[in-house]
């Protein structure tokens, strides 16, 4: 387990001490900033295991903060939010945060997404429960079976599946398929998961591959049928 702390941009103290707490005594540390303002000086000069970040800050709004801190480091980050509208949802995701979760909020469920991102950071890359991608075949290797994709569904697929549980916005899938950023609609890219959807059930009907993640866009998790919630 990393050695780093966890950085709270929270400004409410009694909401901070308690994330303080749960994540002690998960075995982290912690350190919390209740301004934001003073965010990013204390990250130029200190490194974080992940940042919980607030969004209703005072100073630096947390969206700011999430654009600025990506243009000089990949630490994960979980937005927290009271505002549940859809576009706050899709545009922290878009400017690189790695999850978010809305307030009120677990602190069970806080610590639990933080250490499946770290966990998720920490796995190898190409190989997720005996799942295996193939870039040179553009195929992947499962239970004993290849199954083969066009271009287009190769690039998506594993861009998803690079990144198991992370969440991916239409925009950034869009960005990830199409290089020359072309103009294509949200719809275009759920016409692409419902075919990859249908062909990965047909090979596959054993399992789900594919989720979509309401007002924030799709990840990939390997779950079996039978551990499928109701």
């Amino acid at each position: 387990m990393s050695t780093a702390p966890i950085l709270i941009v929270e400004d409410e103290p009694k909401l901070a001490q308690l994330l303080v707490e749960y994540f002690q005594q998960a075995g982290f540390s912690s350190h919390c900033i209740g301004h934001g303002d003073q965010v990013l000086p204390w990250l130029q000069q200190h490194h974080a295991a992940a940042i919980i970040l607030d969004l209703m800050l005072p100073g630096t709004d947390g969206l700011s903060l999430c654009k600025a801190i990506r243009q000089f480091s990949d630490t994960p980050i979980l937005i927290t939010t009271a505002k549940v509208e859809e576009i706050d949802r899709l545009l922290g995701l878009e400017l690189g945060a790695d999850d978010y979760i809305c307030k009120p909020y677990s602190m069970r469920e806080v610590v639990a997404r933080v250490k499946a991102i770290l966990r998720r950071l920490n796995s190898p890359p190409l190989q997720h429960a005996g799942f295996e991608l193939d870039p040179q075949q553009q195929c992947i290797h499962f239970q004993q079976q290849s199954l083969h994709f066009t271009t287009v569904e190769y690039q998506l697929l594993s861009q998803l599946a690079l990144q198991p549980g992370r969440i991916f916005s239409r925009s950034q899938l869009m960005d990830g398929m199409y290089k020359d950023h072309r103009v294509v609609s949200d719809r275009t890219i759920d016409s692409h998961i419902k075919k990859l959807r249908k062909k990965l059930q047909q090979h596959y009907p054993q399992y789900q591959f594919l989720h979509a993640i309401y007002g924030a866009g799709y990840r990939f998790e390997l779950i079996s049928i039978d551990k499928c919630p109701a």
